[in-house]
């Protein structure tokens, strides 16, 4: 199945200040979800973004709320974004396809995906926007997800699929803006 733009949500998991410096490559995991959240809002995906227990590992960081102004923030304390219920009356409930990117890939981001899954969701993991703070943590995460018919997924699979095409104006100014020179 190709993901759509008209039918997809981007849940942001848990991107938070306090915790992106303990995960392995977490400053090129922040870049990456900030690039693909400003291709979901230039192509106007809606975007929630989660917080594990902000009072203790701080907000989302402030350079990936800066793009994602307005977004819906959930907040929780269950590792599972689906089991504490955050995600009720959000797009995420809205629509059939889920994009995740976020941290960390083998708590947060797998237990909010298998239960998507088991909710029936077109769950698409990306992996170039997913870490842990071991990456052996992160790798057997993919593989159990993906056994369990997640489909994992590059950012940039992510934008082409959203676009469907290139002859347009749209396509265009996504591929100068986040393609070209990314």
């Amino acid at each position: 199945m190709l993901m759509t733009a008209d039918k997809a949500v981007l849940l942001v998991v848990d991107v938070q200040e306090r915790l992106l410096p303990a995960i392995h490559e977490g400053e090129a995991i922040l870049a990456n979800c900030i690039w693909l959240a400003g291709v979901a809002r230039r192509l106007r995906v809606p975007v929630v973004l989660s917080e594990q227990y902000p009072v203790g590992l701080g907000p989302t960081a402030a350079a990936l709320k800066a793009v994602l102004d307005g977004a819906h923030v959930v907040e929780k304390t269950h590792f599972s974004c689906v089991s504490d219920g955050c995600l009720a009356g959000t797009e995420v409930e809205a629509r059939r396809q889920v994009i995740v990117v976020g941290t960390e890939a083998h708590v947060c981001v797998q237990q909010t995906v298998l239960e998507l899954r088991w909710q029936g969701k077109e769950v698409f993991v990306v992996a170039d926007a997913v870490g842990s703070r071991k990456p052996l943590d992160k790798d057997l995460a993919l593989a159990r997800m993906r056994a369990h018919g997640v489909d994992i997924v590059s950012r940039e699979m992510v934008a082409f699929e959203w676009l469907r095409r290139s002859a347009t104006a749209q396509f265009r100014e996504i591929n100068r803006d986040f393609i070209r020179d990314n």
